[in-house]
């Protein structure tokens, strides 16, 4: 199980804005310290989501994105997963595919796809079985 994730950030009020912009949505809460901005599964959301902190590199060189990585995020339903990406658009984040359905993944899987002020990739995505899939 993955117990947290971790990502760089060069400006952590701007990437507050960003992530406070869908992850409470999301069932996270925000705890803020000198080193940075922690986000945990609020009571009552799943203990099985890792925590996700946001904070500037250990090492004291640049944030910078990795190449290939990229975490995910599950919401609800189609519509969150469109609410919340527009969330994030108007909160500094760069689209990298537009909410829908992709025709290699199964058909009830519906993604879209972001990237943080910083140009970490993020996807919001939902599975929900009670939602119509696509056609492909």
């Amino acid at each position: 199980m993955i117990a947290y994730v971790t990502v760089g950030a060069a400006d952590i009020a701007r990437a507050k804005r960003f992530y406070t912009a869908f992850l409470p949505a999301l069932g996270y809460s925000l705890e803020e310290g000198p080193e940075g901005l922690s986000f945990a599964p609020s009571a009552g959301h799943s203990t099985a989501s890792p925590d996700f902190y946001v904070k500037p590199p250990f090492d004291g060189q640049p944030a910078s994105a990795g190449n290939g990585a990229m975490v995910a995020f599950q919401a609800q339903t189609q519509a969150q997963v469109r609410a919340l990406h527009a969330a994030a658009l108007a909160a500094g984040g760069s689209d990298e595919g537009a909410p829908g359905f992709r025709a290699a993944y199964s058909a009830g899987f519906y993604v879209a796809y972001l990237r943080d002020p910083d140009g970490n990739k993020i996807a919001l995505f939902s599975n929900n079985p009670a939602e119509p899939g696509s056609d492909g």
